[in-house]
């Protein structure tokens, strides 16, 4: 019989997480192998050179250019104020005065004796790089970064907008089927990482940026609702720098989808916790899942808190399509339906299209027993 594979989509309440968190040039890491960290800490650092900006300066002062080095008050080298006075140039009787300032601050480069343009380096820019998890640092990687782990929940989800961000988990909605209304929601849920339901009213997104929450996990959005929160229509290309107020994580995927009930009970089981959540994703090739990281107190077999020990590392990638896994429908009709499968029938089956197909009998949640394409589902791993 052959081997099956299909997408996964992971969903588990005890995993080892790691993750690499590295700067974009070499630079200084600021912590230690061993350090427990909170997500806001800086592990490492580095100065992104500034941009260099360069104006007409013999222009302004109405001057050729081979006049100008002898006209400035500054040379290469020296550093400048935004609209400190580099020239000035008198006219008759002094009645008339062309000058030339810093249009930014930084240090002067150059100056064009042949172009007559004055070119200043602004200065340079730090560029942070925060642990975003609640863990260890497992490893440093000198001048670059460091590999992150914390043993926790970990989620992921059909689609997200919006960036890294953290706060505690607070349970807006009571039930998997419940859909988030403004008056779910309270000033005290500010900076918190909201979970409703089967979705969110366009009102209720609006209350919860007004609030100031940090994130919000849903089961599913319109099209609709998604284009007015983002401002426009999201493309196929990865998303997560979306200027949103809050992280949006839909764990189903759109339209109107309760949020699975093992999913949303993970959650409610850690309401209080600290998270750290990402929406970015990416659908093609080198798939990218928004993700939920909930660390928690870890407990060895012999008891001792903090222990990393006990937990299945997570990992990336495909796994096998084989009795008893479960799985989540991704097409019509049975699209967001769960289940487990029962049967990989060895033989092609012909499908409403015409099609003949490997398939996979499922029995649902509700008990059903029902046959889908192997390519309309997505793996559950556990």
């Amino acid at each position: 019989m052959p081997t099956a594979y299909t997408p996964g989509l992971r969903i588990t309440e005890d995993t080892i997480v790691e993750r690499e968190r590295r700067l974009p040039i070499k630079g200084e890491v600021l912590v230690e192998a061993g350090a427990v960290v909170e997500p806001e800490t800086v592990v490492a650092r580095c100065l992104l050179e500034g941009d260099i900006h360069s104006f007409k300066a013999a222009e302004q002062l109405g001057i050729s250019s081979s006049e100008l080095s002898g006209l400035l008050k500054k040379r290469v080298g020296d550093k400048v104020e935004k609209g400190e006075l580099l020239a000035e140039v008198k006219g008759f009787f002094g009645l008339f005065r062309s000058e030339c300032r810093a249009p930014v601050a930084g240090t002067i480069e150059h100056i064009g004796t042949t172009s007559g343009y004055i070119g200043i380096r602004q200065s340079p820019r730090p560029i942070e790089v925060l642990a975003y998890l609640r863990g260890e640092v497992a490893e440093v990687l000198p001048e670059e970064g460091v590999m992150m782990k914390a043993r926790a929940a970990f989620i992921q989800g059909i689609f997200g907008v919006g960036g890294e961000r953290y706060g505690r988990m607070k349970m807006a909605c009571d039930r998997p089927d419940e859909s988030l209304t403004e008056d779910h929601l309270s000033e005290e849920m500010r900076g918190a990482i909201i979970v409703c339901g089967s979705g969110a009213s366009s009102a209720a997104l609006e209350e919860a940026a007004r609030i100031g929450v940090a994130g919000l996990i849903v089961g599913a959005l319109s099209d609709e609702q998604l284009r007015g929160f983002v401002g426009y229509d999201i493309g196929v290309a990865i998303t997560g720098q979306e200027q949103v107020p809050f992280t949006l994580i839909l764990t189903e995927g759109f339209g109107e989808i309760p949020m699975a009930e093992r999913t949303f009970r993970i959650l409610q089981s850690l309401e209080g916790k600290a998270a750290s959540i990402n929406g970015a994703t990416q659908i093609r090739a080198g798939v990218i899942r928004p993700e939920i990281i909930i660390p928690r107190e870890a407990v060895d077999a012999a008891g001792e808190e903090g222990s990393l020990t006990g937990a299945v590392a997570d990992k990336a990638g495909s796994t096998e399509l084989a009795p008893g896994v479960k799985v989540r429908m991704i097409r019509e009709p049975y699209f967001g339906g769960l289940g487990e499968v029962t049967a990989l029938p060895a033989e092609l089956q012909t499908v409403e299209t015409g099609a003949k197909v490997r398939v996979a009998v499922i029995q649902t949640e509700d008990g059903q027993e029902i046959t889908v394409p192997r390519a309309n589902l997505e793996i559950i791993q556990e």
